[in-house]
């Protein structure tokens, strides 16, 4: 009996010192494996556009190579700040994830007056997915019949015809909408601004001849502009990009040294969300952003992935913002 005594306490002290030392006694100690459950990706953009393309490539990545279940969830409104606020306000877990934009995350909190989050302090930036160059498209009949071919052409019209250019956006606060005003502002052209709650219907309209023209994110107007329904004059970006041989940049064509208004898109997670969660979704995106199949895809779109840690991703938002806040002020855009 002393015997069983004896030994009943042993296994008490043997699981005690178990648990001080962080050694699982079993399986109910165990902590769950992640991701346990499906992962929401708010997009804060309508379905159609670059923010929408990308996400659901990114969860279609992580799907296949991981068997994780991401569900993209489109939340548009307020140039994507419903979307953003959306995801700071949720629970830090590692379950609803951004896809932040420039605008989101560079611009927003420049260009309106009040945000209802900080871009900087409510969230945890896992990776960059890709940059994306900006491209001035225009509807082809319009161009054609007021023999616009270029973006000094665009530029005489304008100044000839002020107030007569419909300017179609993805939103207020999107890049898309501020490359617009800086073009406007250098140019000293004044066009009708048109916010769209994403490029998706956005383009339906240009393409349709109801609006004329737009800054739109190359991946989302490839397509269209491939298949001769949108006529490409030139990009925001520094280079040219690969994608469309022979259109020239924005800088270059309109005679606008320093010229650059280019977009970008990132995960980002609720302010708080463990380290080594935000650490794994950051290496599953940057293992599936190097894959040839991926990298191919997505440069033919116009974009160039990236897939950067947390912390250069961190630098990379705080440089942007300061930069962007700049362009607002020197433009003058402002949205209430």
């Amino acid at each position: 009996m002393h015997r069983n005594r004896r030994r009943a306490t042993h296994l008490l002290f043997a699981t005690l010192a178990g648990a001080c030392l962080g050694t699982p006694a079993g399986p109910a100690l165990a902590a769950d494996p992640y991701p346990g459950k499906p992962i929401r990706l708010v997009v804060p953009f309508p379905a159609g556009g670059t923010t929408d393309i990308l996400a659901r490539a990114v969860a279609a990545e992580l799907s296949k190579l991981q068997g994780w279940n991401v569900v993209v969830d489109n939340r548009p409104g307020a140039g994507g700040n419903i979307g953003a606020d959306l995801v700071a306000k949720a629970a830090p877990d590692g379950y609803t994830l951004l896809m932040g934009t420039v605008g989101t995350h560079g611009i927003n909190q420049s260009l309106y007056g009040k945000l209802p989050f900080d871009p900087i302090k409510d969230f945890a930036p896992i990776t960059e997915v890709a940059s994306v160059p900006n491209v001035l498209v225009v509807n082809p009949a319009f161009a054609q019949q007021n023999r616009i071919g270029t973006v000094a052409d665009l530029t005489a019209y304008a100044r000839a015809n002020p107030g007569k250019l419909n300017m179609a956006s993805s939103g207020n606060g999107t890049s898309i909408h501020l490359a617009g005003e800086l073009f406007k502002t250098q140019t000293h052209t004044y066009m009708v601004h048109f916010p769209y709650k994403g490029s998706g219907p956005a383009l339906t309209d240009l393409a349709g001849g109801t609006m004329q023209l737009m800054f739109d994110n190359l991946p989302s107007s490839m397509a269209l502009i491939k298949g001769g329904k949108l006529k490409a004059l030139a990009v925001t970006s520094a280079k040219p990009s690969p994608a469309l041989p022979g259109v020239p940049t924005v800088a270059e064509a309109g005679r606008l040294p320093g010229f650059e208004a280019s977009s970008w898109f990132g995960l980002l997670a609720p302010a708080g969300t463990p380290h080594d969660i935000v650490a794994r979704v950051q290496q599953e995106v940057a293992r599936s952003l190097a894959t040839p199949a991926v990298r191919e895809k997505m440069q033919a779109q116009g974009a160039e992935p990236v897939g950067n840690t947390p912390e250069q991703f961190a630098a990379f938002i705080r440089a942007e913002h300061g930069k962007w806040a700049k362009v607002v002020k020197d433009s003058g855009a402002k949205v209430d």
